[in-house]
């Protein structure tokens, strides 16, 4: 099924046409541009997220790894949380330090031992992972992550919660992880949950009060996450989550969970954070992907009309996974004969440089089997097109080296506006090295 969404040529987030050109005859296409300034605005705002106690804003870095990208953070004041064993090991790296880093992953880390030793944090996904825990650091202290019944998700593939969500421990299964922690003495000191992205105030009051309801059954807790999921904006007309106002929403169920768990200890909260995990929030705005169109071709009287470009799945794989919808332009390229946008459009489908079906640009929304037009500025071969709102779940999310291309550069465009490298175009011998 065809549909066709008139958008008109998109004016850059961050991007103006001469950084384009210039970054483009610098560093190549396809290539990754994030923009620092607005990284950390965004960063600004989750550490200004209203609640009554002390916050710790922890970036989900499986939405953008990139180790420049974690020093911003870090130099903000923001944690880190690594989906694996390895995204902890990059975020050492990287310089993080290791108490600011929590792993929170499906497959447990075959170094757990050794990276809890160096001072790493855990949540505990499962039972299983709890009991290898408690074998591990018997006496510890740990943090659970607890599915509590509810998921928000856009859709199946992108929600973390509920029945249908392997993620967490089952809400009901609470006397088991209490068994655990006096089979290994464990303390549970810390309780996360995540529904899913979303922007509903109403959804994370509820989610808030089922993860209080949890908390008041652990007397040993002094960290509750929320987990993150905060919606962003990449399309025109679409609602963005507003962290202020989910703040103030869930301010009054903390304040009231607060001034009850300090009866019952007798004393202040001062020991107590809540933690919030905002991934996409932080980073998706703050990317763009440069290519360049390579190829034109169309399907007839009553068909189509395609752009090709020297990227796709290899750079950005959420449309082809999710149907996801992102803003696309056509930028004429500026040759010596001037040549600049003649003001001309056409309805175009955008599809990648891979020997895929699948690699589209330009699917229905919300479903990767699906095809819709894109009104873009009349593209000509050379010219460049921009793929904005690809800062999350892109480089680190991509199939890479498909069809053997090598991974893409990326660039940071600093606050002084100057481009600088931060990843390395991938060489064809960097990706077979490990060959035998």
């Amino acid at each position: 099924m065809l549909a066709r969404v008139r958008l008109r040529s998109l004016r850059m987030r961050f991007l103006t046409e001469p950084q384009i050109e210039s970054i483009r005859e610098r560093f190549g296409t396809p290539v990754y541009v994030y923009d620092q300034r607005t990284l950390e605005e965004a960063a600004d705002r989750v550490r200004a997220f209203p609640v009554p106690c002390r916050l710790v804003g922890r970036f989900a870095m499986k939405a953008l790894p990139t180790a420049a990208v974690l020093r911003i953070f870090d130099a903000k004041g923001l944690h880190i949380d690594a989906s694996s064993g390895f995204e902890a090991e990059r975020a050492l790296a990287a310089g993080i330090a290791p108490e600011k880093i929590q792993i929170t992953a499906q497959e447990l880390p075959k170094d757990l031992k050794g990276l809890v030793q160096r001072g790493v944090l855990f949540n505990a996904c499962s039972l299983h992972q709890l009991r290898r825990f408690g074998e591990l650091f018997p006496g510890g202290e740990v943090s659970i992550r607890v599915n509590p019944g509810l998921g928000s998700g856009h859709n199946n593939r992108t929600n973390v919660g509920g029945p249908s969500s392997s993620f967490g421990i089952w809400h009901e299964k609470l006397a088991l992880v209490q068994t655990l922690a006096r089979e290994f003495d464990l303390r549970i000191t810390g309780l996360h949950t995540h529904v899913g992205s979303g922007g509903d105030p109403e959804v994370w009051k509820h989610c808030a009060a089922l993860s209080l309801g949890i908390a008041q059954q652990l007397p040993d807790l002094n960290r509750l996450s929320l987990g993150g999921g905060f919606k962003v904006a990449r399309m025109p007309g679409e609602k963005a989550a507003d962290l202020d106002a989910i703040g103030r929403a869930l301010s009054p169920q903390i304040a009231e969970y607060l001034d009850g768990r300090s009866r019952a200890r007798g004393r202040a909260n001062d020991d107590f954070q809540l933690e919030i995990e905002p991934g996409t929030y932080l980073v998706a705005l703050a990317g763009a992907i440069l290519c360049e169109v390579i190829d034109l071709v169309d399907t007839g009287a009553g068909g189509n009309r395609f752009i090709k470009i020297d990227s796709g799945m290899t750079e950005l794989l959420r449309p082809s996974l999710y149907g996801a919808q992102h803003p696309i332009a056509v930028v004429p390229r500026y040759r010596e004969n001037g040549r600049t946008a003649s003001g001309d459009e056409d309805d175009y489908l955008v599809v990648g440089h891979c020997c895929e079906s699948g690699d589209i640009l330009t699917p229905a929304p919300g479903d990767p089997e699906g095809l819709t037009h894109r009104r873009l500025a009349r593209a000509e071969i050379g010219d460049t097109l921009v793929i904005e709102g690809t800062g999350a779940y892109a480089s680190g999310m991509a199939a890479s080296n498909y069809n053997s291309f090598p991974k893409a550069a990326e660039v940071l465009i600093e606050r002084d506006g100057t481009p600088r490298l931060i990843r390395k175009r991938q060489t064809l011998a960097q990706s077979l090295e490990n060959e035998l």
